[in-house]
């Protein structure tokens, strides 16, 4: 499939790993990878707007099909010129497929899970998962909503983002071999089922398949083979990625060098700061994780030197900026004891200075490993 709107370039491969800097191209703009993809669920990074976003240097946000499927409602963002529009952002966009909210309304999340408790709970939001989607109970009015590969795929092209995912299922760790195996199957059946949805209307977008399998070395490598041997413009890493992150690490390890390299990958849901050190190597292009957005809202601010709490006593005093050598927005206008008396206070405002300054120190680390790589140093 020959798409004229989206393209992806390898501007260099390390000669020390598999890490390699790149250029996605969109119609919104270009992504350069490796990337931190930035999470805004409702269309919109929590305490910021999308001017400010831009102006940070956030290339590429990640927003909820499920969610903005609920509320405003897909055919409302459409009315309203598409997502980019509505939320007046100039920047690349990227939705999810909705897959995400079958597994975690069923087993509980990713925490519950990994602690040995993603067994089926009884959930009244969702109502049946069968060969032809899952039907859900909106959390908001209690309307009955069945998501298939086919309304997955009208709803992102009605959202209107420059990246959009195929519809998948996400079984727990804990899954069975046996379950693990027919959830594959399945995936892959929906999967190919979004890609031809997005064939009968192409827009101005590129869709990704997402990689499954679990742990299981043998089925993500099926699931690399048959995902590569159809027309979509790129590769997502999803499932379970293992209970550790020595078990992601490992598997990634193995993974990568099954994906073409022509195309660019997305690790789905991983973006902490350890985490981030450990997968580039690997060759992830980018990654997306609400963690630098969660950990300002909570008073944890990124430095060099590693996490500062805010609330730390001796802060109170400290009438220089977070760090000496940022240039976040935060650091030029604010000191450290003014954003330490916002949080005391309970200020909103806080909220939105902190994750300023997050955002800015991902934009600047990813800038850094950039360069890195292009120097073979990583």
């Amino acid at each position: 499939m020959n798409n004229k709107f989206f393209k992806f370039e390898v501007i260099h491969k390390s000669n020390k790993s598999r890490a390699r800097v790149g250029k996605i191209h969109t119609p919104h703009g270009t992504i350069d990878t490796p990337n931190f993809v930035a999470v805004g669920t409702n269309g919109v990074i929590k305490a910021l707007d999308s001017k400010t976003i831009e102006e940070i240097g956030v290339q590429l946000i990640f927003c909820n099909t499920y969610h903005l499927i609920l509320q405003p409602g897909s055919e409302l963002i459409k009315s309203a010129g598409g997502i980019h529009k509505f939320m007046n952002r100039q920047t690349p966009i990227i939705t999810d497929s909705g897959g995400f909210q079958v597994f975690s309304l069923m087993y509980g999340g990713v925490h519950d899970e990994l602690k040995s408790r993603g067994t089926k709970k009884h959930n009244n939001s969702i109502l049946k998962i069968t060969e032809d989607g899952v039907t859900f109970r909106s959390y908001r009015d209690g309307a009955k909503i069945l998501l298939t590969p086919e309304s997955s795929i009208q709803a992102q092209k009605s959202i209107g983002a420059d990246i959009i995912v195929s519809f998948d299922e996400l079984p727990p760790y804990h899954t069975s071999m046996q379950d693990l195996k027919k959830s594959l199957a399945r995936t892959h059946r929906w999967e190919k089922r979004s890609l031809d949805e997005h064939k009968s209307n192409h827009g101005q977008q590129a869709i990704y398949a997402v990689i499954h399998g679990g742990l299981d070395q043998d089925m993500r490598k099926e699931s690399c083979q048959y995902l590569s041997g159809l027309d979509f413009d790129g590769y997502g890493i999803g499932g379970s990625l293992g209970k550790t992150k020595e078990q992601m690490f490992e598997l990634l390890k193995y993974l990568m060098p099954q994906l073409p390299e022509n195309k660019p990958n997305h690790l789905l849901g991983i973006g902490d700061l350890n985490s981030i050190n450990e997968i580039i190597p690997q060759g992830i292009d980018t990654f997306d994780c609400s963690h630098p957005t969660k950990a300002a809202r909570h008073g944890l601010l990124f430095t060099k030197t590693g996490g500062m709490r805010v609330f730390k006593s001796g802060n109170s005093q400290k009438l220089g900026p977070i760090e000496d050598c940022c240039k976040c927005f935060t650091c030029k206008h604010y000191t450290l004891a003014y954003l330490h008396h916002l949080f005391r206070a309970h200020e909103l405002t806080a909220y939105s200075l902190a994750t300023i300054h997050n955002l800015h120190f991902l934009v600047r680390l990813m800038n850094d490993y950039r360069e890195k790589i292009l120097n073979d140093q990583i």
